[in-house]
């Protein structure tokens, strides 16, 4: 089962890309030092935990940011207009609950506005609003009333949203994406017995270009390396069986390939027999619309054998992301008997 306080301190820290120091960066550092024998934070700000052993080099990465806005003007009235950092549909923005980092976890509320339907022309309703459009209303009356709040350009702005139950068996969250590997991270570490040498990577800007795996892959320059992240779960009405990527609760997913990486195959199919021996669920991961850290650590240094494990999750880049806590437990599950065996493969 999942441990729901370790993982509810994770999801709903804040750390936009850039800006994990705000508190999600924190919060992996304490979670990861009960396990390891060292845990750093690298120039760019990576959190590198590492648990020393004699055996292969390997790298596991999970990234800890998240998709948000930024402020990049505050109008007369106060309104903030803002700009994507990651891939933010504007959809997902309309009458939202937000909060407004104005420091390392302090915040005010903000609410995502636009020109209401009602006085809007019938052609205008049926299109989705433009960033143009878009707004944050934090109360303030005046431009100097919104700086007096601690409001600036730079600012960054993520979702109001919470971990909550769903169901039996899910767990509703923003952030999902992708602290959810970086929680199987931490319980991975917790509970592996190995002699490999490991380094658990809490990877910064991966939102925005896969920027903290490349500098952290470079530093470690790993014999075999490890990405953590959601896969698409369109496990939903109205999509066919064959593109919904992955379901939940049939177990977490092994990747082949995205738009960044084109797994090592024998390496995934030595994990496949990894997963068969010891009885963890397993789906396939081929994801033709997004890309992970593996995309920058395969292609470290002279190359790097790199495999990918994918927890499913429904509702990816909003503030409803969903998940299955089965999923969660197979993989990690999955990632500890990889880091136990891992001296078994044989490229």
């Amino acid at each position: 089962m999942v441990e729901y306080e370790l993982l509810k301190k994770i999801v709903e820290a804040p750390g936009v890309s850039g800006y994990e120091f705000l508190g999600v960066r924190d919060v992996v550092v304490e979670a990861f030092k009960p396990y390891v024998d060292e845990v750093t934070v690298d120039v760019l700000g990576n959190v590198i935990a590492h648990k020393k052993g004699s055996g292969p080099k390997v790298m596991l990465a999970a990234h800890m940011d998240q998709i948000g806005l930024m402020v990049n003007n505050i109008d007369k009235k106060g309104f903030l207009h803002v700009v994507p950092v990651g891939g933010v549909d504007p959809r997902t923005l309309i009458a939202q609950r937000f909060k407004v980092w104005i420091g390392p976890n302090e915040f005010i509320y903000g609410v995502g506005g636009s020109v209401p339907p009602h006085i809007q022309k019938p052609e205008d309703r049926k299109k989705a609003p433009t960033w143009e459009q878009i707004f944050i209303d934090i109360g303030a009356e005046s431009e100097e009333e919104a700086r007096d709040m601690g409001v600036k350009e730079g600012t960054v702005i993520t979702w109001d949203g919470r971990l909550e139950r769903l169901g039996k068996h899910r767990l509703l969250s923003i952030a999902h994406d992708d602290r959810i590997a970086v929680y199987t991270l931490v319980k991975a570490a917790q509970k592996i017995n190995t002699d490999a040498d490991v380094y658990f990577v809490a990877t910064v800007q991966e939102e925005v270009g896969r920027r903290g795996a490349t500098t952290s892959a470079f530093k470690i320059n790993p014999d075999y390396g490890f990405a953590l992240d959601v896969t698409i779960a369109a496990d939903v009405p109205g999509t066919p069986e064959h593109k919904q990527i992955s379901q939940l609760g049939k177990g977490i997913a092994i990747k082949i390939m995205d738009r960044s990486v084109i797994c090592h195959p024998t390496i995934v199919r030595w994990m496949e027999e990894v997963a068969k021996k010891h009885g963890i669920p397993y789906q396939w991961d081929i994801l033709t619309g997004g890309g992970t850290d593996a995309g920058s650590i395969h292609l470290t240094h002279e190359g790097v054998p790199t495999g990918g494990i994918s927890i499913p999750s429904r509702y990816i880049h909003s503030n409803t992301e969903v998940v299955d806590e089965r999923d969660v437990d197979a993989g990690v599950e999955l990632t500890a008997k990889v880091l136990e065996e891992i001296g078994d493969l044989r490229l």
